[in-house]
């Protein structure tokens, strides 16, 4: 497949996964594609943990209510640093996004699927402090994403879009 492709391939995957477990050398793509995102003043903000450990899976899953990765062999934890990088703003969000963005895509280009789960686990629970607890991660990074990773059960439901003359334009605003 190429990019473009790839791009349209890729779809939010909330359904359950096989248990074949994601080797290795593919997590490590997938999170040297995320380290290759760009930077806001190339602070390089974003950071990850690879968890494929059984033991460690079950106690991220255990926190996470309601569920929404518990068959997912492997899971990609995306970690920030509040770190102004110009006139005092910080980018971070942004940085994250790009990261997370090309880490998507490369699952899809391996054959996984995967799907973003950031509000699920900031919301008022915080569960993303218990999954930063158990993964000893310093008070200076804040988890702020999970991807889980694996090979679909089925295939991902693809979302109707609206049409490319409701959100975009040439030299004009014509919504």
């Amino acid at each position: 497949m190429n990019v473009i492709e790839i791009i349209n391939k890729r779809h939010s995957y909330r359904g359950k996964y096989l248990s074949k477990q994601v080797p290795k050398d593919d997590l490590v793509k997938i999170l040297e594609a995320g380290m290759a995102a760009p930077s806001g003043c190339n602070k390089q903000t974003t950071s990850f943990i690879a968890v494929d450990d059984s033991n460690i899976l079950k106690k991220i899953n255990e926190v996470i209510n309601p569920s929404v990765c518990e068959t997912a062999p492997a899971l990609i934890v995306v970690l920030t640093q509040r770190i102004n990088a110009y006139r005092d703003r910080c980018f971070a969000v942004q940085d994250y996004s790009a990261a997370i963005e090309n880490m998507l895509l490369t699952i899809v280009a391996l054959g996984y699927q995967s799907c973003w789960y950031e509000g699920h686990i900031t919301d008022e629970d915080r569960i993303c402090d218990k999954i930063a607890a158990i993964l000893s991660v310093p008070e200076n990074y804040e988890v702020v994403c999970i991807l889980p990773v694996g090979e679909a059960e089925s295939e991902p439901s693809i979302p109707k879009k609206k049409g490319f003359e409701e959100r975009a334009w040439f030299n004009t605003f014509k919504g």
